[in-house]
């Protein structure tokens, strides 16, 4: 367990508690990693922190991060300790265990050059690797769906069977009794996307068992937008648990005013009693991998499957005449995106990592195609991991997502930094600044209260992922603190130079020990791996 701090007073900041609460002006003592009084504390001789004239709020939840690869790279979190993010939850269709049995065959075990593991017996396995190794945020995890399925059938396009359903629960059922926050589902990719919403809901009343999260990256967040956000409200009916929509969206101009109709839908569903939410990132382009563009069907059998039907010429036009055709059956980011001008390439590997921070378009033209999907089919082929950014969504649905009371943020990103590796290509600028972007400059235009700005980033998703002790400045809770100067914080990142810390953070404390001083990482590693209902 993290070393904790020696005794510290607080003294004359704005306690903004995360519940909401009108803010004031009070105290806050910290002893043995926890809040134990806020109020007026005379002087005993404890250390201080003058916090006069600056914001005291519960460090900040990451509902949905990609940082299980960054700090094992980076154990800081930089590019969200800047922003106030004490706790890192991961576990988007795929986590890092339970990889056992065929699931091996969606993921290698084998440690890369760089020392990360993307593979663990057990999702506990990687929790309290991080935490031995010694990590700077709060860590917790979902079991990814993907996982669950590939025990059994790897990566191949097909049901599970009744025995292999049972089998897999049984798994779900240890891994929430050791403590993961629930199950989470991500519908675009495969080999999650082959699930049935009946298999779905076998996963989600495990999880309702243990009040634990049924989560999930919809099927569809484009034409068929309210179908997907209905069969997460059906799941959750279906397993008599709480359901919640990883970042909401209406993806592609012709899909935007389905945005309203969406958020209908959960409202109702609310208003009927159930325990539905929401998050999002407030940016209009999303970032996920180039091979999203391609249909699913074509991942059958794995990324080598992949790789080989695209260097077969009569699937190849095959799969270019699908993605050129509007999605029935599956979410065409493509052309959501407005084809190759709206998609943004990303850093990859091989031979053409040039190609990285050039539209498709461009890039397709400075090399000589005459059709840019030759040129992304070619792309993935070299590298199925490549990361690309599809601009489809628009400020209006973000302001009205913002605006719902039950939507929380998230930055479905890395935790990175401006050093490498993390400098040497490009990445969404969602990384840096999606908690600042929402604190600044969507505080001050009026859109939300700087109360209820910290309420939707600290007790909302603690309370939704029951994280006991967590999200509040209470005393008893753990000493996890965002103190901020509310009219400098900024976002800085952008499209084109996304490596920019956000500002106006001056102090952040995890578990009670500073992990951000006088606005400088301290380098102290304090955080925890978390496990849901536990204290």
């Amino acid at each position: 367990m993290p070393e904790v701090t020696n005794d510290l007073i607080i003294r004359g900041g704005t306690v903004v508690d995360g519940t909401g609460a009108p803010r004031r002006t009070a105290d806050i003592a910290v002893s043995h990693g926890r809040v134990v009084h806020v109020g007026d504390i005379e002087p005993d001789g404890r250390r201080e922190l003058d916090a006069t004239g600056l914001v005291v709020a519960p460090g900040f939840i990451n509902i949905l991060s990609h940082a299980y690869e960054s700090l094992q790279q980076d154990a800081r979190g930089l590019s969200d300790l800047y922003q106030g993010v004490t706790t890192e939850v991961f576990g988007e269709g795929y986590s890092l265990g339970p990889i056992i049995d065929r699931a091996v065959e969606i993921v290698d075990p084998t440690p890369r050059e760089d020392g990360v593991r993307t593979a663990f017996p057990r999702l506990n396995d990687f929790l309290e690797s991080l935490e031995a190794d010694g990590v700077g945020p709060n860590v917790a995890s979902f079991v990814g769906a993907h996982n669950l399925r590939a025990i059994r059938a790897g990566a191949d396009e097909r049901q599970l069977t009744d025995d292999e359903l049972r089998s897999v629960c049984g798994i779900l059922d240890e891994e929430l009794a050791a403590g993961a926050l629930g199950v989470g589902s991500s519908l675009l990719y495969a080999p999650g996307v082959y699930a049935s919403t009946e298999e779905l809901a076998a996963y989600a009343t495990v999880a309702s068992a243990h009040d634990a999260l049924y989560i999930s990256h919809i099927r569809d967040e484009a034409a068929h937008l309210e179908k997907s956000v209905r069969e997460v409200i059906d799941i959750a009916r279906m397993s008599a648990g709480r359901a919640h929509v990883w970042h909401l969206k209406a993806s592609g101009r012709d899909n935007w005013h389905r945005m309203a109709e969406a958020i209908r839908l959960i409202a109702d569903a609310r208003e009927e009693g159930m325990q539905i939410g929401a998050d999002l990132y407030p940016y209009e382009a999303g970032g996920t991998s180039l091979a999203a563009s391609i249909p699913p069907w074509y991942f059958d059998g794995g990324e080598e499957a992949l790789v080989k039907r695209i260097a077969d010429p009569v699937v190849r036009a095959r799969i270019i005449a699908d993605i050129r055709m509007p999605g029935d059956t599956w979410e065409n980011i493509y052309l959501d995106a407005g084809g190759a001008e709206g998609v943004l390439l990303q850093g990859g590997r091989g031979s053409n990592a040039e190609a990285a921070g050039k539209t498709l378009a461009r890039f397709s033209a400075l090399r000589g195609y005459d059709d840019p999907l030759e040129a992304l089919l070619d792309l993935v082929a070299e590298d199925p991991h490549r990361e690309a950014l599809y601009f489809c969504m628009s400020e209006e649905n973000i302001r009205l997502g913002l605006e719902q009371p039950w939507v929380g943020v998230c930055s479905d990103a890395e935790a990175a930094s401006t050093e490498p590796p993390f400098s040497d290509s490009p990445t969404h600028p969602r990384a840096y600044g999606s908690f600042a972007r929402v604190l600044g400059p969507y505080v001050r235009d009026g859109l939300l209260t700087l109360e209820e700005a910290v309420r939707r980033m600290t007790s909302l998703p603690a309370d939704t992922l029951r994280l006991v002790g967590r999200g509040r400045v209470e005393a008893g809770e753990w000493a996890d603190l965002a103190i901020f100067d509310p009219d400098a914080v900024q976002d800085h990142a952008t499209y084109s130079e996304p490596h920019r810390y956000a500002t106006g953070m001056r102090h952040v404390l995890v578990n009670g020990r500073f992990a951000l001083r006088d606005g400088n990482p301290t380098g102290a590693l304090a955080g925890r791996a978390l496990r849901r209902g536990v204290r």
